[in-house]
């Protein structure tokens, strides 16, 4: 099955190299290009991609409110495009917002070729980007700067089971399915199951918002 792409980045050079880059894989489609987050917005309203790469700096909108409107569309919008931001920077408060706003991971712009190819493929198959430390990293760095949200985040907790508890820890701490069956010795289609069940009661869009959210609600403390 094709990947539908769009590039969002105010750079011409940058959306035209990362254009022929991925339109070289007979698996990505690059359907559109824009400037800035406005334009991006309408253009994936209008083309429905599987992946959107945001840029994060950009002007008229920056890619932080262009995802929060593709993520949480208004009454009547279905499409819900997966989001890859693209930074030149490793720790960048837009970032961790865009995480939190549902955005799937992020990459640096001066990232390998396979890196970006392997980013949009992880993306589109409905996982999120977590394997760069630096995305861990980043995540426990604001944490450590926000108290811990015990309210809600919290009490949503308590609908998890024990092992659920336990494989959401796991993943916080930025392991794969086959790391979490390896340390709970069990199945990876079990790991697997259990991150399902995991992201559908707490109501996550992907592991990129589980770990914010083991943080956020005091599960995973920075350090541990």
């Amino acid at each position: 099955m094709t990947t539908r792409v769009i590039i969002v980045d105010d750079q011409a050079m940058v959306r035209a190299g990362f254009a022929a880059l991925l339109a070289a894989q007979s698996d990505i489609d690059v359907v559109g290009e824009a400037p800035d987050g406005a334009k991006g917005v309408e253009l994936s309203r209008r083309t429905h991609p599987d992946v959107v790469l945001m840029d994060v700096r950009m002007p008229e909108m920056d890619g932080l409110e262009a995802a929060r409107r593709l993520l949480d569309p208004p009454a009547g919008v279905t499409h819900r495009p997966r989001v890859l931001m693209l930074t030149t920077f490793d720790v960048d408060d837009y970032v961790y917002e865009a995480l939190r706003a549902g955005a799937s991971g992020f990459l640096l712009k001066d990232a390998p070729p396979a890196d970006l190819i392997a980013a949009v493929r992880v993306v589109a198959s409905g996982d999120a980007l977590l394997a760069p430390s630096v995305t861990r990293r980043l995540i426990a760095d604001f944490a450590k700067q926000r108290p811990t949200t015990r309210g809600r985040p919290a009490l949503r907790l308590k609908g998890l089971t024990q092992r659920e508890t336990e494989v959401l820890t796991l993943v916080a701490r930025g392991q794969s399915n086959t790391e979490i069956a390896q340390t709970l010795v069990v199945a990876e289609q079990t790991a697997k199951t259990h991150v399902s069940r995991i992201l559908t009661k707490l109501d996550l869009r992907d592991r990129a918002q589980a770990v914010v959210f083991a943080y956020e609600s005091g599960l995973v403390t920075p350090g541990e």
